[in-house]
């Protein structure tokens, strides 16, 4: 049997690793930052008379433009965004690779701001797009200035922002966004895949998009929605995007049964989104109990902690796991980082940490 060594595989993919978070089964699972709150009955109802009625028309071929999926989206985000402002994919990894395919690619480099959504560089390798890796400020904030510096020092075709950042939790501030899309040229993405558990008086970037015709945002329907089985991803752009995307999507991309659930998902958003506030109410009870048992946890506007201090993380990530809890070991010296899962969920984790913390 043949190895990966022995195909003749391109050059700049040789030595890579795929993404792979562990994926094991175990009680309290709250290291993918995943919507652990099960879908409301009567909205799960919802979906099953949506999918069954679409299975009656499934030997055809879907909307190609899924025209219903993006009103519902535009509805759902308002601003006086329309269909034409938004396009959807099979989760906002296929959006962001549909971009980089579109605007990207051999030749072309992306700059991004690491440790970030570890996806960002995976993506621009399987595209063929430079990955430019700038530097943050401290404790992980990107300041115009510097998103400045880095766009002028490098000159990249595309600036990929988080915000709010994965691992770290961080929000980036509409100054930095305006900032940098005024320094350059190219494309500027914002992906807020966890813009639902931000903060209610800090705006997103989705205010930013009028005359701004080379600013993206890209949203998913993952983890506020707790949809993340679905894999609906979408974004938020000038109509001139979508018609760029159009050239490099695969035909029907979105199935019929994907646009039905994911329709019907939406019109029960305010259902949908009132897991929301206890996820971050157990977010924020992770923050204080962490910081009360001497770690330092930074301060996060997503459904998830990052906390350094930790002496050994390998050793606790272990521990953790040994009774029937994962959270997530990012390979950073010193530091974890948690889902904010349900209240039983995180009560769970948080009395490990400190029976673990106190028998140290």
């Amino acid at each position: 049997m043949s190895s990966l060594a022995d195909l003749p595989i391109r050059d700049d993919l040789r030595g890579l690793t795929p993404y792979g978070a562990p994926e094991l089964k175990v009680a309290v699972q709250l290291n993918v930052n995943e919507n652990t709150h099960p879908i409301p009955e009567d909205v799960a109802r919802s979906i099953i008379e949506a999918l069954a009625r679409e299975l009656l028309s499934v030997n055809r071929y879907p909307d190609r433009e899924f025209l219903a999926l993006r009103d519902s989206l535009a509805r759902y985000l308002g601003g006086g965004l329309t269909r034409d402002n938004v396009w959807a994919a099979n989760g906002s990894n296929e959006i962001l690779q549909q971009i980089l395919q579109a605007f990207g690619g051999p030749g072309r480099s992306v700059l991004g701001f690491p440790p970030t959504y570890s996806m960002h560089p995976i993506i621009a390798a399987g595209t063929g797009t430079e990955w430019i890796a700038g530097v943050r400020d401290t404790e992980y904030e990107i300041s115009p200035a510097t998103a400045v510096d880095w766009i002028e020092r490098t000159s990249p075709d595309l600036v990929f922002f988080c915000s709010p950042n994965n691992p770290t939790g961080t929000a980036l501030s509409l100054e930095t966004i305006a900032a940098a899309y005024n320094a350059t040229p190219g494309i500027v993405v914002v992906d807020e895949a966890y813009a639902e558990f931000g903060h209610s008086e800090q705006p997103t970037a989705l205010s930013l998009l009028e005359g701004r015709e080379r600013l993206i945002v890209t949203r998913t329907m993952s983890k506020a929605f707790a949809f993340a089985g679905a894999r609906l991803g979408y974004l938020a752009a000038d109509p001139a995007i979508s018609d760029a995307l159009r050239l490099v999507r695969l035909p029907y991309h979105l199935s019929s049964l994907t646009q039905a659930a994911a329709v019907a998902a939406l019109a029960h958003a305010p259902e949908m989104l009132a897991m929301v506030d206890d996820i971050k109410k157990q977010r924020d009870r992770i923050e204080v109990t962490l910081r009360e048992l001497g770690y330092h946890p930074y301060p996060s506007a997503s459904n998830f902690v990052l906390f350094g201090g930790v002496p050994d993380a390998h050793r606790l990530f272990e521990q953790l796991l040994e009774r029937d809890i994962i959270i997530r070991d990012l390979g950073i010296e010193g530091h974890l980082r948690v889902s904010a899962g349900t209240e039983a969920e995180t009560t769970a984790f948080l009395r490990a940490m400190s029976e673990l913390t106190e028998a140290r």
